[in-house]
């Protein structure tokens, strides 16, 4: 199988706009999330953006990054995806997105073993922190949910319509190793409150490419902190 990771970003956020090309321990967002996906070593990263001029500079951040960019619709991400994983002629994706900087650097890992052990369409993980996991899926289900997909909702979501048609798609959810099993941890950006906390998360952590129980490590320790 040819994996591919495809990261979807754009600048036009509706809660932080922008809030990919922010700083984060020296790179911006998105940087930070292609360093983590890249660093997993088991497929390229592949930057999916749109085609609108605001997100020229987000390309940009992708090719200064070293990674490949693919442009495509702006809302309909699923057809994005579609896309992106055809002409990188993908068998299988890992959907990343990129408001995730303490994404599971081994979670890609974890999914690809268990699609080619399961054989399925489409599997994901239960009760990581908010914001670390990411799912697998083949080309064929995204091209099958691409024709199918009527809803504006499944366009913009990708694997929405997936989910909710076990009877389409071969589907697996898999459990998390027991020390990443924290789904009361949120480590996504959505607001400026969240961005800052992520930048102290990362200040609070001892490598620059931490591993995921580093962050629910300083996630505790800012807990403990806070409370006292």
């Amino acid at each position: 199988m040819k994996a591919g990771i495809i990261l979807q970003a754009r600048t036009g956020s509706q809660r932080l706009r922008g809030k990919v090309l922010e700083p984060i321990a020296g790179r911006p967002l998105v940087g930070q999330c292609i360093r983590r996906l890249a660093a997993s070593g088991v497929a390229p990263v592949i930057l999916a953006t749109t085609t609108l001029a605001d997100d020229d500079a987000l390309a940009a951040a992708g090719a200064d990054a070293g990674v490949p960019v693919f442009r495509g619709a702006a809302e309909d991400v699923l057809d994005r995806f579609a896309r992106c994983a055809a002409a990188f002629q993908l068998d299988v994706v890992i959907r990343a997105t990129a408001d995730n900087p303490a994404v599971d650097i081994e979670a890609p890992a974890r999914l690809l073993d268990a699609m080619a052990r399961l054989d399925v369409d489409y599997v994901r993980e239960d009760d990581l922190p908010y914001g670390a996991g990411v799912e697998g899926l083949t080309r064929e289900a995204l091209a099958r949910t691409a024709l199918m997909a009527r809803d504006a909702f499944d366009r913009e979501h990708v694997t929405t319509f997936v989910r909710r048609h076990p009877a389409l798609f071969r589907q697996a959810t898999l459990t998390v190793p027991v020390a990443l099993a924290r789904p009361d941890v949120r480590l996504t950006v959505d607001t400026p409150d969240e961005l800052r906390q992520l930048r102290e998360l990362y200040s609070m952590t001892a490598t620059d490419t931490p591993l995921l129980v580093s962050f629910i490590d300083a996630w505790d320790h800012l807990a403990r902190r806070t409370a006292a």
